[in-house]
């Protein structure tokens, strides 16, 4: 007879921990929807989409397509970093359509490709181009080159790649005159290191090579710019080097001769 009020009071027990474990998770599901409706509909957190870095600018490190031993303790460079463009930046763009294109002469075209194949290994010279003809500034410049800005802009580059590679050569990979110029240099241990390219073996040597030769009327490669400067041939190299000008004009240009043991002395 005791039997069956125990079985009810299970059955009560049972009933109860039902209906609680339905109400908690009603409450749960209710609190969801409303801290969602406040976060999306109340707060509007901002859902701007992040600068995304499309390339290094000028000044940006090279990669297999050029030699260049950074020291780990130097900055890193500094890179553009493009945003959707704001309502009033629209209208400046439309407004620069009309404006006239920005016109190189060749020492600032010869900076901007410097500038442009030092910047990321997969910049390549466009093979369409006619190497023959100034170069469109807008395949080479990362800026609007219709700005009101723009020959700001320019000048602030030439002055940039120059002063970061006071010493950069374009050589062959094998080639004896390449291989000289480069004990030539090394043994200076430069600082900054030169910034060499190995012409022949660039995707875009067809079009860089006489690209060079137009702006720096040199008729052959290797090729040194010092100061953004074509020092001649390799005999002309040879001689200054022998004479002890080669040296001068480097350290003119910003470069440090033996720049790592008089960093490591201080």
């Amino acid at each position: 007879m005791s039997t069956l009020p125990i079985t009810s009071i299970l059955h009560s027990l049972q009933h109860q921990r039902k209906s609680l474990n339905h109400r908690a998770t009603s409450l749960a599901l209710i609190s969801l929807i409303v801290v969602s409706f406040y976060i999306f509909f109340v707060a509007r957190p901002s859902l701007d989409l992040a600068p995304i870095a499309l390339r290094t600018d000028a000044l940006g490190h090279a990669g297999t397509h050029g030699s260049h031993q950074q020291d780990r303790d130097d900055p890193p460079p500094s890179s553009r970093l493009f945003r959707l463009p704001s309502n009033s930046q629209r209208k400046t763009v439309v407004s620069n359509v009309n404006r006239p294109q920005i016109e190189l002469d060749e020492s600032q075209e010869l900076a901007a490709v410097a500038a442009f194949i030092a910047a990321l290994p997969q910049n390549m010279i466009p093979r369409s181009i006619d190497p023959a003809k100034p170069i469109d500034p807008q395949l080479v410049l990362d800026f609007d080159t219709r700005s009101p800005r723009a020959a700001d802009e320019l000048n602030q580059i030439v002055q940039d790649v120059w002063s970061r590679y006071p010493v950069m050569l374009f050589t062959k990979a094998h080639n004896a005159h390449s291989r000289e110029i480069r004990r030539i240099i090394a043994v200076m241990d430069l600082q900054p290191p030169p910034m060499t390219f190995e012409v022949d073996q660039r995707e875009d040597s067809e079009v860089l090579i006489p690209l060079l030769h137009r702006l720096t009327s040199s008729t052959d490669l290797p090729l040194m710019l010092i100061g953004g400067k074509s020092v001649g041939s390799i005999a002309a190299i040879r001689e200054l080097n022998e004479s002890g000008e080669l040296h001068m004009l480097i350290t003119n240009a910003g470069a440090v001769l033996d720049g790592r043991k008089k960093k490591k002395v201080h």
